[in-house]
């Protein structure tokens, strides 16, 4: 087993962790819930309704990562900073991440009380990860291919997509180190179907080994994404069972963070995955033994 340790706000984490990460949105235009919890007070029992669940992360978004109305620094700050403050306050422990790529967001937040910056446009603002340094915050760095934040790849190609990758999740977490940021408050995350076609994701999915061999802690984040409902021919709100069938795939590969819309489902498949590794004990055992 790895030695690989990672913090993450005030709780240390080790090679066996598989945390749930829920997604909550702070737009009106999501891909998923199309706004179900844009409003304030529908975010709240969102979050109140995951953590009851389980997740051991929140992840606070205010931009929806497909093209759609451009939404400046400021609004985006007013959809997420007082949001944060607020969660911070209710739920003191709870491990709170912001999905941003700018560094003026990214300040903002950790000021109110967030724990983690994800960037899911892998540096698009270089200066994230140096606020993330600023204030000792964990941060997620993310695979993209150079693609511009809020567009679609289009017939994007790679030599090998893994291999690319990989150069650039480790150039990203090194210089994340260089700033000042934690070695071990680093995260990587292939980031599937950004910069990446179907076949791409499915390929990234098949070979993460070659990615949690890197020695960094390691998101995936697949929860009803486009190379699941291309695989399976089935639209948004009917790619479950596909979701979890790469959640399975990617915890036996050693995948620690996993980022999700269904927390009950995942969080049953991760403890399935860790009590068949060893890594965790059964619930109960009595069968045989009474």
């Amino acid at each position: 087993m790895s030695d690989l340790t990672f913090r993450l706000g005030s709780r240390s984490f080790d090679a066996r962790s598989r945390l749930v990460m829920a997604i909550v949105n702070r737009t009106p235009d999501s891909f998923y819930d199309k706004g179900a919890t844009w409003r304030e007070d529908a975010a709240f029992e969102r979050v109140r309704t995951v953590v009851a669940q389980g997740a051991d992360i929140v992840d606070i978004g205010g931009i929806k990562a497909a093209p759609g109305v451009e939404i400046g620094p400021e609004e985006e700050k007013e959809r997420v900073v007082d949001f944060v403050a607020a969660v911070r306050a209710e739920h003191p422990e709870l491990l709170i991440s912001v999905d941003t790529w700018r560094a003026s967001v990214g300040r903002a937040v950790l000021e109110a009380g967030a724990d983690i910056l994800n960037d899911a446009w892998g540096g698009a603002d270089p200066e994230l990860v140096e606020v993330a340094a600023e204030f000792d915050a964990a941060v997620v760095c993310t695979h993209t291919g150079g693609v511009t934040p809020r567009t679609r790849p289009h017939r994007i190609e790679y030599d090998d997509v893994v291999a690319s990758v990989v150069d650039s999740l480790v150039a990203q977490a090194d210089r994340a180190v260089s700033v000042g940021v934690a070695r071990d408050r680093v995260v990587i995350d292939p980031a599937h179907d950004f910069g990446k076609n179907s076949w791409h994701s499915l390929e990234v999915t098949r070979r993460l080994d070659e990615l949690t061999a890197l020695g960094w802690p390691l998101l995936v984040s697949l929860s009803n994404k486009d190379f699941v409902g291309e695989a399976l021919d089935l639209p948004v709100g009917e790619r479950l069972t596909g979701t979890l069938a790469a959640t399975a795939i990617s915890a036996w590969h050693g995948a620690h963070i996993y980022r999700v819309h269904e927390v009950v489902e995942t969080r049953q498949v991760l403890d399935m995955v860790s009590v068949i590794a060893g890594d965790l004990p059964p619930a109960r055992t009595a069968r045989g033994l009474a």
